[in-house]
C-alpha cells in the first residue's frame, strides 16, 4: 500500500470498530499497580494480553522480573530487519490506577469499555492502554500490507508507571544493550487541544511527600481540652499556608526555578488558551508557561479525624499528602531539604517531611531542533494537513529520563489522549476522534520513517 491507503486503513480499523475491540480486551484486565492491583494481572497483561500479539508481528518477545524486590514484571519485543536500519523504540504501561467503581457515575464500570457516543469509558482508555494499542497495531498494519516495517523496532512494556516506574531505571542500566535504539517514539499523556496534534520532547518531574503533625496518642475531647492542647490539624493547615500564597505562588526560593528562559518563553507564545482560573498561579506567567515552564505545588489529600463522623474531639496527630511538579532547572535532591529548611524558619519543627512511597520523576526536555523532532513534526503536520503543537516538556510526568539519560535517546512523545479524559479519577475515557487520527498519524509516521530510513541513519551517525 503506499502512504494514502495506509492512512484509509488505519481510518478504517478504528471506524469498523477493531479499535474498540482490542481495547476492550485490555480495559478488562485489571492490571492495577496500586493498591487494589494484584500481581499476577500485572504478569497476565504481557503474557496473555500482549505476548501473542507481538509474536504475531514477527517480534522477538521476552518477559522480566523487575530487577528490584517486589517490583512489576517487564516486556521486551524486538524486531530487526536490517543492521543498516535504523531502530526505533517505542513505550508503553498496561498497569492502571486504582479502579474506585464506588467513584464512577451510573451505568460506568472502570473495567468494561462502555462506548457512549464518541467516548470510550474504562480504566485505561486514555492512560495508557489505548496509546501503546494505536502504536503498536499501526506497526501491525505496516507489517501486515506491506510485508516489512522498513526499519527495526523495540518495544519496551512496563507494569509500575503509575507507581513512579519502580525499578525501571535499574532495568534500563542493566539491558542498554536490549534497549539500544536510535530514537524514541512513544504516546502517553494529552493533546493541548483536541483538534489539534501534539508532540512534546520531555516532561515536568513529580516529587510526592507527606507533612506530618503528630503531638499525641487518642483523641481529647474538644471542651475539655480545647484552647490547652494544640490542634494538629491547625500547625498542619498553618504550615501548608506558608509554602504558597494566597494565589498558590510558591514562597520557597530553591522551589522557584531558573530555566523559563526566553527561547522556552517563544515556545509557549502562540499556544491555544487554556482552562485555569485567572487569579491562581504565578501573576506574572501566561497560563502555559504556569504549566509547561514553571513549578507547582498541590496539596493531594489531607486527613485528620474523620470527616464522615466528625467527633467533638481534638486529634492527636494530621496528615497531608503533598506534590510538586517541577521543571528542568529545579534539583530534585534539594526539594525535600529546602522545605524542611522552609518549614524551621517559619516556626513548624513539628512539622514532620517524610517522602511518599513510589519513584520520583525526574524532569526532562529535549531540543526541538534534532533531527529526528524536525522529523516527526513534518510527518505529523503532512498528515493531519495542519502543524501540531510542539511542547518543550509534558505538563504532567513521566519515565523520560530513562530513556534520555541511560539509554541516550532523542525522545518524542506523540499523545492520543485529552486533558479533560478523567484520568487517575472516575469516568476515564478516550475520544474516538483522536483515536481515529492517532491511528492515522502513527501509521503514516512508521511508513515515512520506512521510506527515509536510509538517510535517517545516515543522519544520527
Amino acid at each position: 500500500m503506499d502512504r494514502v491507503q495506509l492512512i484509509e486503513a488505519a481510518r478504517n480499523y478504528v471506524d469498523s470498530g477493531g479499535l474498540a475491540a482490542d481495547l476492550g480486551k485490555l480495559v478488562a484486565r485489571r492490571s492495577i499497580s496500586q493498591s487494589e492491583g494484584r500481581r499476577e494481572d500485572l504478569y497476565a497483561y504481557l503474557q496473555e494480553d500482549m505476548q501473542p500479539l507481538l509474536l504475531s508481528m514477527g517480534f522477538d518477545v521476552e518477559l522480566f522480573d523487575n530487577p528490584r524486590e517486589g517490583g512489576a514484571p517487564l516486556l521486551i519485543a524486538t524486531r530487526i530487519e536490517a543492521a543498516d536500519l535504523p531502530t526505533v523504540l517505542v513505550y508503553g504501561h498496561g498497569d492502571v490506577c486504582n479502579g474506585e467503581a464506588h467513584r464512577w457515575r451510573e451505568g460506568l464500570e472502570p473495567f468494561t469499555l462502555t462506548q457512549e457516543g464518541d467516548k470510550l469509558y474504562g480504566r485505561g482508555t486514555a492512560d495508557n492502554k489505548i496509546q501503546h494499542l494505536i502504536n503498536i497495531k499501526a506497526l501491525e498494519l505496516l507489517i501486515r500490507e506491506n510485508g516489512r516495517l522498513g526499519f527495526n523496532a523495540k518495544i519496551i512494556l512496563e507494569m509500575a508507571e503509575e507507581t513512579g516506574s519502580f525499578g525501571l531505571r535499574e532495568f534500563f542500566v542493566a539491558n542498554r544493550e536490549r534497549l539500544a535504539a536510535d530514537v524514541l517514539i512513544a504516546s502517553d499523556g494529552p493533546r493541548l487541544a483536541i483538534d489539534t496534534p501534539t508532540m512534546f520532547m520531555g516532561s515536568r518531574g513529580g516529587l510526592s511527600f507527606n507533612l506530618i503533625v503528630n503531638l499525641r496518642d487518642g483523641d481529647h475531647h474538644s471542651g475539655n481540652f480545647g484552647g490547652l492542647l494544640a490542634d494538629p490539624a491547625i500547625l498542619l493547615a498553618q504550615a501548608i499556608a506558608t509554602i504558597t500564597d494566597a494565589r498558590g505562588q510558591i514562597q520557597i526560593p530553591e522551589w522557584r526555578p531558573t530555566s523559563l528562559t526566553p527561547d522556552i518563553r517563544a515556545v509557549l507564545r502562540d499556544l491555544p488558551p487554556r482552562r485555569h482560573d485567572a487569579d491562581w498561579g504565578e501573576s506574572d506567567l501566561t497560563p502555559s508557561e504556569r504549566v509547561f515552564g514553571w513549578n507547582s505545588f498541590a496539596v493531594l489529600a489531607l486527613s485528620s479525624g474523620n470527616i464522615d463522623a466528625p467527633q467533638n474531639a481534638i486529634s492527636g496527630s494530621a496528615r497531608a499528602t503533598c506534590q510538586l511538579r517541577f521543571v528542568v532547572g529545579t534539583d530534585i535532591n534539594e526539594i525535600l531539604p529546602a522545605l524542611r529548611r522552609h518549614l524551621d524558619k517559619n516556626g513548624f519543627p513539628m512539622v514532620e517531611v517524610r517522602a511518599a512511597r513510589g519513584e520520583a520523576f525526574q524532569a526532562t526536555r529535549f531540543s526541538p531542533d534534532h533531527p529526528w523532532v524536525r522529523f516527526v513534526e513534518a510527518s505529523l503536520t503532512r498528515s493531519a494537513g495542519r502543524p501540531p503543537h510542539v511542547l518543550p516538556n509534558l505538563a504532567g510526568s513521566l519515565p523520560n529520563d530513562a530513556f534520555t539519560d541511560i539509554l541516550g535517546l532523542p525522545t518524542i512523545w506523540v499523545p492520543h489522549s485529552h486533558a479533560e479524559c478523567g484520568q487517575h479519577g472516575p469516568n476515564e475515557h478516550a475520544l474516538v476522534p483522536i483515536a481515529r487520527e492517532g491511528m492515522q498519524l502513527m501509521t503514516a509516521l512508521f511508513q515515512d520513517i520506512a521510506e527515509n530510513a536510509v538517510s535517517l541513519k545516515a543522519e544520527a551517525r
